[in-house]
């Protein structure tokens, strides 16, 4: 590393990187909209769940691809969620983060709960495998199943989405809704702020207001 990029982070006490007040703005990561918008709209996201009532199993595929965007999931964090990372009674769910990532507990709001719990119906007739998700044959979901419904649906829809746009998705959102770098950075797991600063750099309500 050179000596002048360690001036724009420092290790907090669980020994994560996080960003420092000096920074300049060759430090920052290329502007990753310059190679295409990489996110999901709002209108785009609920043209996906609309798209979702309709398919073959449209409670659980609902869930899962909301829970994706709620949370941030990756797809090998989603289909790893276990039935005992979900405590109900505080509506919060364990978000265990791969590549050595942060993970939390996080609220879920009343319409995730609403769409759990009708899943949860449903998931009782599946037998006692702790993984939340299953497929047909009771078998935990798989990274090619996730990848066929997105594919499948973009191919509806007529716009690009892959699993890992939902995830983007969710940094967008929040930065665009004011969120600030640290919590964005600590809800996505993020041990590094450089991967969650293309959200504050990208979000549109930056812009609000300058004609006024």
């Amino acid at each position: 590393m050179k000596a002048d990029s360690k001036e724009n982070f420092k290790k907090d006490s669980n020994g994560r990187n996080v960003q420092s007040e000096k920074k300049r703005p060759q430090d920052l990561p290329t502007n990753h909209s310059e190679k295409g918008k990489f996110f999901l709209t709002t209108s785009e996201i609920e043209a996906l769940f609309k798209y979702l009532k309709k398919t073959r199993h449209p409670i659980r595929n609902h869930i899962m691809i909301l829970m994706m965007y709620r949370h941030g999931f990756r797809v090998s964090e989603l289909i790893d969620v276990r039935m005992t990372d979900l405590d109900m009674d505080s509506h919060r769910i364990y978000v265990r983060r791969i590549k050595k990532g942060l993970s939390t507990h996080q609220p879920m709001t009343g319409d995730e709960v609403r769409a759990l719990k009708r899943y949860l119906r449903l998931r009782k007739k599946m037998g006692t495998s702790d993984y939340l998700f299953l497929n047909e044959r009771k078998e935990p979901f798989s990274r090619k199943a996730l990848n066929y419904i997105m594919e499948t649906a973009s191919v509806k829809l007529g716009f690009r989405i892959t699993p890992h746009m939902l995830r983007h998705s969710c940094g967008y959102y929040l930065a665009d809704n004011g969120t600030d770098l640290r919590t964005i950075q600590d809800y996505l797991g993020h041990r590094d702020p450089k991967h969650t600063v293309i959200y504050t750099q990208i979000a549109g309500s930056r812009f609000n207001n300058l004609w006024k």
